[in-house]
């Protein structure tokens, strides 16, 4: 038997893919296979915005003909727009050959789930909250040498336009020694980037272990490797966490802090507990400390109310924060948040023509930045080999991609590639040493 899993969503349905992997085959199946020859096709869904859910619904859809075709393949829905209130009758109605639906908090029942549907003619499972943070799925990794561990679940803020809390629950975090545990087998595999994965990583928790003690004691595990970490909530980033990360030079001096609007009052109304000054001022904190670092950020548009003096202001801050780069996105409303209901929603057309020119000022920069590269020497960890392009290709400690040729195979290697041009977030080069 093989399965086909379709992701959607950020790197924490990336990775809850590569448990859903481990769960199936530890139930049997034997690895996976094109969508049309697959026995289970297991859709791993999100509802954080409305293009993700639009693309689920028209990819489901489009296996009404195959599911006729082949009566006995199991299709199964999960993840976040699975999870949303409601969600789970749409679906049986608008597609009534979906087998299972499962949802965030109960990923690692899949296997029960598959043999109920042999004597149900639908499974449908859905838990209110996680009752647990180790739910004993192994996942089956494909991303070496990249590896992502969850040190959290949940999420307790509640801004007023996401809906993370209501599809996730409450922010629950995992003991500290399971975590260590996990990654010291990581890094005895081979493993050489490892990324801490948390809705907010920063408000982690385990008795007297927040996540600068954590993360310290993360970088001090034996071993050439290097270690990421999202989400950081900008109202719990702390000097302390600066200090931890200026410490230890496996941590990538990257740090990838969503500000979401540069005005302060529609922050207010997004309820993040930060107004633009603040945000700046940590900003700077972790620039000052940790010279050449870089600062990535997520960006909204259109939220509502937002005048275009506001709009401005945003645009502003990408120049005052000097970032690196950002993930823009047109404000798009959820049902159950509390900025659905707001007055003042923006016209489509409004927004469009805000991100136009919220991306061109975010690519001037990142073209800029990557001029700058251009004749220096970097360390890349070579992930993979581009079969278009000819070349293998990695990312150095501040996240731009890297091409370069080589005779043999890097992938898992730490290489030294010589800059030679830039390209948008990509360096291309030549290397000039290799060392493992």
């Amino acid at each position: 038997m093989k399965y086909h899993i379709v992701t959607y969503g950020c790197q924490m349905n990336v990775h809850e893919s590569e448990k859903i992997a481990g769960l199936l085959r530890e139930a049997g199946y034997e690895g996976e296979a094109p969508i049309e020859q697959a026995d289970i096709v297991v859709f791993n869904t999100c509802c954080i915005r409305e293009n993700a859910e639009n693309h689920a619904f028209g990819n489901i859809g489009a296996l009404k003909k195959l599911k006729r075709q082949r009566k006995g393949m199991i299709i199964a829905v999960g993840g976040c727009m699975a999870q949303e209130e409601g969600k789970a009758a749409l679906l049986i109605k608008k597609f009534p050959f979906i087998d299972i639906i499962f949802g965030t908090h109960n990923v690692a029942e899949l296997p029960l789930l598959i043999d109920r549907k042999k004597r149900e003619k639908k499974v449908v499972s859905l838990l209110d909250d996680r009752s647990e943070t180790e739910d004993g799925a192994q996942p089956f990794r494909t991303s070496y040498p990249n590896a992502w561990v969850n040190i959290t679940y949940g999420c307790n803020n509640f801004c007023t336009y996401c809906i993370v809390p209501y599809v996730r629950g409450r922010e629950k975090s995992r003991k500290a020694e399971r975590i260590l545990d996990e990654l010291r087998a990581l890094v005895e595999a081979g493993y050489k980037e490892i990324t801490l994965l948390g809705q907010n990583v920063n408000s982690y928790r385990d008795g007297e272990t927040d996540f600068p003690a954590l993360l310290d004691r993360v970088a001090s595990i034996d071993g050439k490797f290097r270690v990421r970490f999202m989400t950081s909530h900008p109202k719990d980033f702390s000097a302390e966490l600066v200090a931890v990360m200026k410490k230890h030079e496996k941590i990538c001096n990257l740090l990838h802090l969503p500000a979401q609007s540069g005005s302060s009052r529609i922050l207010s109304l997004m309820n993040r507990r930060y107004t633009r000054e603040e945000y700046l001022e940590k900003a700077a904190l972790f620039k000052r400390e940790i010279p050449g670092a870089e600062l990535t950020t997520d960006l909204i548009v259109g939220f509502p109310t937002e005048t275009e003096e506001e709009f401005e202001e945003t645009l502003s801050l990408v120049e005052e924060a000097d970032f690196s780069s950002a993930f823009t996105f047109i404000y798009s409303p959820r049902t159950g948040t509390k900025a659905a209901e707001m007055e003042g929603q923006i016209p489509e057309e409004v927004s469009k023509a805000r991100i136009a020119r919220l991306i061109e000022q975010v690519n001037e920069n990142t073209r800029r930045k990557s001029e700058g590269y251009v004749g220096k020497t970097i360390e890349v960890l070579c992930e993979d080999f581009d079969e278009k392009k000819g070349l293998y290709l990695g990312r150095e400690p501040l996240g731009r991609m890297g091409y370069f040729a080589s005779e043999k195979n890097c992938v898992g290697e730490f290489v030294r590639m010589k800059v030679m041009r830039a390209n948008g977030v990509s360096l291309y080069g030549k290397l000039i040493e290799e060392n493992s």
